[in-house]
Formats: structure tokens, C-alpha cells, sequence
């Protein structure tokens, strides 16, 4: 499939340069970043929408497929946290967002369901775990209009691998006696009881990514386990997963001017594209 190395690196380079960074604090940074998104997904044969947002931001949504039916979601903030360029967090994930988009458009499979590819704002603090993160009005959005998600996928950081021995960090023993200690493998993240959603991602990521893919069914109140959008799906009862490469238990960059693009490996993200393309096109 045509996942493009080199748009991932442009797209990633394009939002780490917007200075001041694109975050709450800096508003005209912020509508930078959904403005190329948008205008990206413009080039594509899919409808182009906003999503309204507290203050005059937005959600930027690209679907593809019928207008009814079960509806695939795919998700992506473009907001960081502070003043940090945030390759990895996450500019990788709204490179890969762009990136999947692009090869639906290209392969142009035929579509049984409707895909929603949302590029989220208000991730990151002040907004984390509010009703007013993007995400959370999305999928409140999806729940009121009694809309059947088959799968929502977030992404989030999936750009930072190690081949350091022991470059894998831990939230405690049990899981350090489970999984590699190289940080050289991607996670698809699900919460407890949704083991058959993970099992089946993992599969079909494993089908075509030459990326080791780990995953891990846990409680929410596992630290990282609900740190990104997927958290207000879970909330309206859909499936969800985050795929994520453990952020902060492996890159020491996390919310931290260091986050850059020089720290990222474009050839393992390629592979986690496509791993991801081949989960949504499959489930």
C-alpha cells in the first residue's frame, strides 16, 4: 500500500514549525495547524467538515463511504501542551491521520462503512478529562445521533522507538514480567472487557506492519491507559482503542521542548501506518 515515508516527515515538519507553538495559549498557532489539516483533507475525494468547538475552534472531519450505516472513527489531536514543538506528541499521530485519508483516497477501496477520519483540538490541558476536549463533543455528538460506531481508533504518539536495552519503562512489576523491555514495539491499548476489539486489532495490525505490535486490556485507572481521546468513546460505550508507542513510559521528550522531529523514526512510523490502514479497512 502507498504509505508515504515522506509525507509523514513533511506533514510532521510542517506542524513543529509553527511558532509560537500550537497550543490554547498561542490561538493563531492552533487554527494554523487545523487550517493545514483541513486543507489537506481538501485535496482528498471525501467530504470536508468542521466540527464546532468552545471559542471558534474546531474538529476537522474527513469521511469517506456511504452517509449511513456503522461508522469507522479514526481520531487525532493536533493541539501540544505548553510551549514544546511536539513531534511525537502529536504531530506523528496527525501525520498518520492524514496519511491513512490519503491512501483511502489513492487505493479507493470499496467502502461498506462510513469513515470518519477527526483531527481533534483540546486534548491537552487546560481541557484534558472536560466535556470541552474535541473528542468529547465529538463523541457525545455521535451518541446523541444514535450512530452505530463499529470502531473508533485514536492515535496517539506513534513515532519514538528505542533499540536501547531496557529503553521500556513500566507503571509496575506485573507488566514488566509481561512485555519487552526494548522500546521498540507499538501497543494497541483497550479497556477491560473490550478484549475481543484488541485482539482484533492487534491481528490485523500484525498482518502488515513490520513493527512488533504488543496490546494490553486494562482498567481505566491504569495510569496511561485513558490518557488521550479514545476515553470519551469508552464513555458513550463504543469500542475503542488507542494505538500509542507508551508515551511517557519511553520518551523522555513527553511535554518537553526536546519533543522534536529529529527524535522520531519515520520508517517504524510507516510501518504503524500501515498496520493501522489494514485494521481499519478489515474489522
Amino acid at each position: 500500500m502507498p504509505v508515504s515515508r515522506e509525507r509523514l516527515y513533511t506533514d510532521v515538519k510542517k506542524l513543529t514549525s509553527l511558532e509560537p507553538p500550537r497550543s490554547y495559549y498561542h490561538p493563531e498557532s492552533l487554527r494554523k495547524a487545523a487550517t493545514y489539516t483541513e486543507t489537506e483533507f481538501k485535496k482528498l475525494n471525501c467530504r470536508v467538515s468542521r466540527q464546532n468547538l468552545y471559542q471558534g475552534f474546531h474538529n476537522i472531519i474527513a469521511s469517506f463511504g456511504p452517509e449511513e450505516g456503522e461508522r469507522i472513527v479514526i481520531g487525532a489531536h493536533y493541539d501540544v501542551c505548553g510551549d514544546q514543538p511536539g513531534a511525537d506528541d502529536n504531530a506523528s499521530a496527525v501525520a498518520g491521520l492524514l496519511e491513512l485519508a490519503r491512501v483511502m483516497h489513492e487505493e479507493k477501496p470499496e467502502l461498506k462503512f462510513r469513515y470518519d477520519f477527526v483531527a481533534y483540538n483540546f486534548e491537552e490541558p487546560p481541557f484534558f478529562a472536560t466535556d470541552e476536549m474535541g473528542s468529547a463533543v465529538h463523541a457525545r455528538s455521535l451518541a446523541k445521533e444514535g450512530v452505530n460506531v463499529k470502531l473508533m481508533v485514536c492515535l496517539e504518539m506513534i513515532g519514538y522507538f528505542s533499540e536501547e536495552p531496557n529503553s521500556q519503562g513500566f507503571q509496575n512489576e506485573a507488566l514488566k514480567q509481561i512485555y519487552p523491555h526494548t522500546g521498540n514495539f507499538i501497543v494497541v491499548v483497550g479497556k477491560e472487557g473490550q478484549e475481543e476489539t484488541v485482539q482484533r486489532v492487534q491481528s490485523l495490525m500484525k498482518e502488515t506492519c513490520k513493527v512488533d505490535v504488543q496490546s494490553i486490556n486494562a482498567p481505566t485507572s491504569l495510569p496511561g491507559v485513558s490518557l488521550s481521546d479514545h476515553r470519551n468513546y469508552w464513555t458513550q460505550g463504543y469500542q475503542a482503542v488507542m494505538i500509542n508507542d507508551t508515551s511517557f513510559l519511553r520518551n523522555p521528550h513527553y511535554h518537553q521542548k526536546s519533543d522534536t522531529i529529529d527524535t522520531l523514526d519515520f520508517d517504524k512510523m510507516t510501518e504503524v501506518v500501515k498496520g493501522v490502514y489494514n485494521v481499519i479497512l478489515n474489522f
